[in-house]
């Protein structure tokens, strides 16, 4: 392959069509690796590298088309009229192919060294997610008239708010409780609503892959009442009744502080079957509950925070109800010690009005960084823009990117800073935004229990279906790493034959057809999602430290480390405090 020669794109058109298939067949493939459904064409859709990306690349963009790269948000914010919304976006090839070349040894055996732009800033900013922009606002808030550039590898701004305004209800990841993201909040105007500790559902589909038969039961009101409609075995209803209204002392004799320890070394899976010797159904049902929220299942979600969250079966115990444990992660002690608000449309409302207040900074879409140097005052950065690597100069860097890939981009890097950042292992994150033809008649949230998009919001003409790929049983990292590479081989018409069954099978009782009344289906792929969070019974470190994220994100030269990663938390008002953080960093001196 000639060197430089990184960027080819093979183009398919597809209108699939599904031939006397039923909701619940697993779907066929045609040669092309596509779906071969039946029913309503979706659109055209463009490959590069055989998975589905938006066509036409904003190499350099204004706020506004860097916020509306696919065509989806009109100038409003708003959806844009006729958008289709078909295939996969989020963690393309495109965006993964240079971070993978780099990380696999390829990338500079046929890349020519860095040619000089000539261009000179006061910052560069790696990476256009939520952090990397607050990065770059607080920069200019504090140094107005300053030179900023933003690259990313991704084709659009906001990193995982992307087609957030797509999806009915908001978005339940733009939770505020930070300072730093309140004051940002306020600052901006943005609207809020005050949040409940942790997101409701309206029903539980307890499905064919856990319990043999699709059963949807609502819940709240009595427990008896609705765990008499669950398909489990009699002696599971049982319990899981007394673990929610008659839970004994299952540590009789243990102090507070030896309970809470107690939970801390145990998964919620393991406290239901060893502790509580729960029946294996009961265990089944709630596998799921975390998996929304952090990306992985109860098997490898701690019991100190399933206690935290007010999960069943801790009421016995006599733990303070007034504060959480020290044994709990990061996010839920803030949920039990700051309100939080969230954002009225969601964090891609704040991405855009800091974009909008913005109009010096440059937007560099689709330009993956490859380096990132010291050099005297300042730094060097590389970057490549689809056929040669570019070099640009700034005062200085902020690092607002995957953890993983920085020992890369900046291989001077200490060892032991380089090993700490490896250890920033993301949760894989699946996402699907459905138009509908039509108002469908059941509404609401529902939890799967085994089925692979584990939890569907359905508001109107729109649905919205989230999975967690991570593989549970092995634990975070394990199971992250697992269920990402199982992801990669997954096929969009594999997930678009997925969304259309279990659409069927939640709303078809009100005569759904998921092969006539779906319009669009876009698919966004998080490969490396949710940051991974310090948490029991995974990080023995935790809460005492020092912790592997205290080395990553120290400061090198003129060069910060911000991003989710850098706390680490799964939360946008922690990429915000990030920034800030880094950005004082380098403004201190």
């Amino acid at each position: 392959m000639a060197k430089g020669n990184f960027r080819y794109q093979v183009v398919q058109n597809v209108a699939g069509l599904l031939r006397g298939m039923t909701p619940h067949s697993p779907g066929t493939f045609d040669d092309r690796g596509m779906s071969d459904f039946t029913g309503l064409p979706i659109s055209r859709r463009d490959f590069f590298d055989g998975v589905a990306m938006t066509a036409g690349v904003a190499a350099m963009a204004s706020p506004d088309a860097a916020l509306a790269a696919d065509g989806a948000l009109a100038a409003d914010g708003s959806p844009a009229a006729g958008w289709s919304g078909a295939g996969v976006r989020g963690d393309t090839a495109q965006a993964l192919g240079v971070p993978h070349a780099l990380r696999d040894g390829r990338f500079w055996a046929h890349a020519e060294p860095g040619t000089p732009t000539g261009e000179e800033y006061d910052l560069v900013v790696v990476g256009g997610g939520v952090s990397g922009v607050s990065a770059a606002y607080e920069w200019l808030r504090r140094v107005p008239g300053a030179r900023v550039l933003v690259l990313d590898n991704h084709d659009e701004l906001g990193g995982h708010t992307r087609g957030e305004e797509l999806r009915p209800g908001g978005w339940t990841g733009a939770a505020i409780r930070t300072p730093e993201a309140r004051a940002l909040v306020d600052e901006l105007g943005v609207p809020t609503r005050t949040a409940a500790r942790t997101e409701s559902y309206d029903g539980v589909m307890c499905d064919r892959e856990s319990f043999g038969i699709d059963a949807l039961v609502p819940q709240g009101g009595d427990v008896a009442a609705w765990a008499a409609r669950l398909p489990i075995a009699e002696q599971a209803r049982r319990d899981l009744v007394r673990l929610h209204t008659d839970p004994p002392d299952w540590f009789p004799g243990l102090s507070h502080a030896e309970k809470e320890e107690r939970l801390a070394g145990l998964t919620y899976s393991a406290f239901l079957l060893e502790v509580c010797r729960a029946h294996p159904d009961v265990e089944r049902f709630c596998r799921t509950m975390p998996s929304a929220a952090w990306g992985y299942g109860t098997q490898a979600f701690g019991a100190i925070d399933a206690w935290g969250s007010s999960y069943p079966g801790f009421g016995g115990l006599g733990l303070d109800p007034g504060k959480p444990s020290r044994f709990n992660s990061p996010t839920v002690k803030q949920e039990w010690e700051r309100p939080a608000y969230r954002l009225a449309g969601g964090v891609r409302s704040l991405v855009a009005r800091m974009a909008e207040r913005m109009p010096g900074a440059r937007w560099r879409l689709s330009s993956p960084v490859v380096s990132v140097r010291n050099d005297g005052p300042g730094v060097v950065v590389g970057y490549f823009d689809g056929h040669a690597v570019r070099t640009v100069r700034a005062g200085a860097a902020i690092l607002a990117c995957w953890h993983m890939v920085i020992p890369y981009l900046v291989p001077d890097l200490p060892e032991d800073q380089r090993a700490a950042l490896r250890q920033a292992v993301k949760m894989p994150l699946v996402e699907a935004v459905v138009r509908l033809r039509g108002p469908q008649e059941w509404r609401g949230r529902a939890r799967w229990t085994g089925a692979y998009w584990t939890a569907t919001e359905v508001d109107g003409s729109r649905a919205h279906l989230l999975a967690a790929p991570c593989l549970s049983e092995l634990g975070p990292a394990a199971g992250a790493a697992a269920g990402r590479r199982a992801l990669i081989r997954t096929p969009y018409a594999a997930l678009e034959h997925s969304v259309r069954d279990q659409l069927g099978r939640l709303l078809g009782a009100g005569g759904f057809d998921p092969a006539g009344d779906i319009e669009a289906i876009t698919v966004y792929r998080w490969g490396h999602g949710y940051a991974p969070e310090y948490c029991r019974p995974w990080h023995p470190f935790h809460p005492d430290g020092p912790t592997p994220a205290e080395t990553a994100r120290r400061r090198f030269g003129r060069i910060a480390i911000a991003g989710s990663d850098s706390v680490p938390a799964a939360r946008a008002d922690a990429a915000i405090s990030s920034a800030h953080r880094a950005v004082a960093e380098l403004t201190a001196g």
